[in-house]
């Protein structure tokens, strides 16, 4: 029987493409005195580019920003302290995120996150989710980072449930969906437009989804025993 569900942040519950591109254009707009003289779209473009998907370091980007647009009125590290401090409003949540949580009220439901942890708790609180979560890891406060299986097993211990009677759900195939079944957990991938290669036990595009899988997750335990 499933007792607990995990969810990973960013891709996941955070839709951290439009979060990135509405904190962009707002950070440019904020310091169009330093930045005026980069248009709008490329200072937007060349910022997604580097970030990767948020797997480059932000200093790295920013040194990157200053060095090729030639950035002299502002240093990289106040661009780097901007991000820091405003990102987390900008955060923007996957539709239906709220509904989705309400709907999953019978189980404990936490976070298992990499990143800084002042910056991933803020973001947590701008999407208004806290109240629903009964533990939140993030790797930084954690000192292990995903995919460690440690952290998978903090997590279960703190809900006092066994592997098998939960779920992970993220959206990157080693981070989350390898590593949470190398820890005995079930597993849903969201793939958001990807292709996977079969590893979790379901693939989702929408919140709206899970619900439904996490009863038949349950059941195929039920029939097993």
């Amino acid at each position: 029987m499933i007792k607990a569900i995990f969810f990973d942040l960013d891709n996941t519950l955070l839709n951290r493409d439009a979060s990135v591109e509405r904190f962009i254009e707002n950070q440019y707009y904020r310091l169009i005195q330093y930045l005026a003289k980069i248009p709008i779209d490329h200072y937007c473009k060349r910022f997604i580019e580097l970030d990767a998907g948020g797997y480059m370091w932000k200093d790295k980007v920013y040194q990157q920003l200053v060095k090729e647009f030639d950035i002299e009125l502002i240093s990289w590290e106040a661009l780097l302290n901007d991000y820091v401090e405003f990102f987390h409003f900008s955060c923007v949540p996957f539709c239906n995120l709220h509904s989705l949580l309400r709907s999953l009220s019978a189980y404990s439901l936490g976070i298992i996150s990499n990143g800084h942890g002042a910056f991933q708790l803020r973001n947590i609180h701008a999407l208004g989710i806290e109240e629903y979560l009964e533990v939140i890891l993030l790797s930084e406060w954690e000192g292990v980072r995903k995919p460690d299986p440690e952290i998978f097993n903090r997590g279960l211990e703190k809900l006092h449930v066994l592997p098998e009677e939960s779920i992970f759900i993220g959206d990157h195939i080693e981070n989350d969906v390898k590593a949470a079944r190398e820890a005995g957990m079930k597993t849903m991938w969201k793939r958001n437009g990807r292709n996977g290669d079969g590893s979790a036990d379901y693939a989702i595009d929408v919140l709206d989804e899970i619900p439904n899988l996490v009863e038949k997750l349950s059941g195929k335990l039920k029939s097993s025993r």
